[in-house]
């Protein structure tokens, strides 16, 4: 087809779209007798019907529905794209809203677009913290962030944290009263402070370890059960319980003393967080600039 059928074919989209010549021809603006001239022409140069017309009301052929499906979303793709790129011309602005974990959002996505918003102040960030798998397209995310394999196939990830390790830890009081679990499996006779995520249909998280190639889940017991992992390091420290929280969470109450930690040699490093999103994503200018303040250097 010739180059300037590809306003041809926005023109049949309008119309299979709106069914309506009356609304297409508006929002094309153009007349309705041009409108219907055009699809008259399209539908002689391709043999075939695309629309049947009644004197109240126009709807796609089986032809029609087929080429709406097939071309309607490649269209829209080539617009949202021309819009994207026009954006660079101006201030870069808009909101970008992203599901994170707190512990991702407080220790990656704030401290590396400070800076950002500082230089952009017409970007807005939304950051909604859930730990829950949250359908990012169904929610009307821009983007979400993950561990590494908890992305899924068709999206484009994009590695914004280091690898990270899970930390087993305690207050030094809990295991002067329980004493330490040897190995995971030791971990089923002691209090254990648990997590509930909505992913899990109700259910608690089970504890997962790694050694020398050998995997463990240990589904644990315990008086208390939260649903974030600051609460649990906050329970920890109160003596509460054992408590499986990142390592880098309890760094600096390892250090201090205020925390114990056992298990460490079945703690595995696994892939980092990395900020994900659709494949046919519109990039637009502001998104572009959140994606690359929060890519990962190292």
């Amino acid at each position: 087809m010739q180059r300037t059928d590809l306003n041809d074919l926005k023109s049949f989209l309008a119309v299979a779209r709106e069914r309506s010549f009356t609304k297409a021809a508006a929002q094309l603006r153009v007349s309705q007798s041009a409108l219907s001239h055009t699809i008259r022409e399209l539908e002689s140069r391709m043999g075939v019907r695309l629309l049947t017309r009644t004197t109240r009301s126009v709807s796609p052929t089986e032809a029609g529905e087929r080429l709406l499906r097939a071309v309607g979303p490649r269209l829209d793709e080539i617009e949202n794209e021309i819009t994207a790129i026009s954006e660079l011309r101006d201030r870069p602005s808009g909101t970008i809203r992203i599901t994170a974990t707190e512990y991702a959002a407080e220790t990656l996505l704030l401290p590396k677009l400070a800076k950002l918003l500082r230089d952009y102040p017409d970007i807005r960030v939304e950051v909604i913290v859930d730990y829950g798998l949250t359908d990012i397209v169904a929610q009307r995310f821009d983007a979400g962030v993950r561990s590494g394999e908890q992305v899924a196939k068709d999206m484009i990830a994009v590695r914004i944290g280091p690898d990270m390790r899970m930390a087993v830890v305690g207050a030094p009081a809990y295991f002067k009263k329980h004493g330490e679990p040897k190995k995971p499996q030791d971990l089923v006779s002691h209090n254990c402070i648990n997590l509930r995520l909505p992913t899990h249909g109700g259910s608690t998280y089970a504890w997962e370890f790694e050694k020398a190639g050998r995997e463990v889940k240990v589904r644990v017991e315990g008086q208390m059960t939260l649903n974030a992992a600051t609460q649990m390091l906050s329970a920890a420290l109160a003596g509460l319980g054992l408590a499986y929280i990142p390592e880098g969470m309890a760094q600096a109450h390892l250090s201090k003393g205020r925390l114990k930690r056992v298990l460490a040699d079945w703690c595995s490093s696994f892939a980092g967080y990395h900020l994900f999103y659709p494949s046919r994503r519109q990039s637009s200018a502001a998104f572009a600039l959140v994606v690359d303040a929060l890519r990962e250097r190292g």
